[in-house]
């Protein structure tokens, strides 16, 4: 990156061969949130400006908002790869420009929450897998994600499903292949019976 003598930083292959030995900064450094900037842009006839929302360092990648006038939209968000950036340059922000500063600044991110979400989708990924049965065959996988959320309580036994810990669906996973789990001595109650129907019927949902 390299900076003129009118202020404006040039960015790209230009710059790069003369800002050889310069530490890189990153972007939330470089483009501030809530500071305003125009970019000429390749490609574009005209520059680009906004009030700087966000910025990510992985995509490389800043987010402007722009606020708009005699039109029903309250504002314009436009996403900058800085690769395609030829010039940029601080400007001052008016509530005129469209490029007020931000009236809700981004709320600081807390680190144990973002965490708490990680290890939160984690557990429900390890779960989902779970669910899967290498074994079985698409027509048998898709009848256990159907009864999974009707019914919850849901696993595999091999090859077979057990719902409710009453019902058992074989292969092929067709309405013939649904049987109650009927303990030995014991008579078939009206509560299996409820719960081979409703099977069934969630069997049958899938069966074109």
């Amino acid at each position: 990156m390299a900076r003129e003598a009118n202020g404006t930083t040039r960015t790209g292959a230009t710059a790069s061969s003369s800002s050889t030995g310069t530490v890189s900064q990153s972007l939330n450094v470089r483009f501030p949130v809530n500071t305003a900037w125009e970019f000429v842009l390749q490609n574009e006839a005209a520059p680009v400006s906004g009030t700087v929302y966000c910025t990510d360092e992985v995509s490389q990648t800043i987010v402007l908002l722009k606020s708009l006038v005699h039109t029903t939209l309250a504002s314009e968000i436009r996403v900058v790869h800085l690769s395609g950036v030829i010039s940029s340059k601080s400007i001052k922000a008016t509530p005129e420009s469209g490029l007020a500063p931000l009236s809700h600044p981004l709320p600081k991110v807390q680190k144990k929450a973002l965490e708490e979400r990680e290890r939160r989708a984690l557990r429900l990924a390890e779960e989902s897998l779970r669910h899967i049965n290498q074994k079985a065959t698409v027509q048998g996988q898709a009848v256990f994600d159907r009864l999974l959320k009707a019914c919850n309580e849901v696993v595999w036994k091999g090859e077979s499903i057990i719902v409710l810990n009453q019902v058992q669906v074989d292969p092929p996973y067709g309405l013939d292949d649904c049987k109650t789990l009927q303990q030995s001595g014991k008579k078939k109650g009206a509560l299996e019976e409820d719960s081979l129907d409703r099977v069934k019927k969630i069997v049958s949902s899938g069966i074109p």
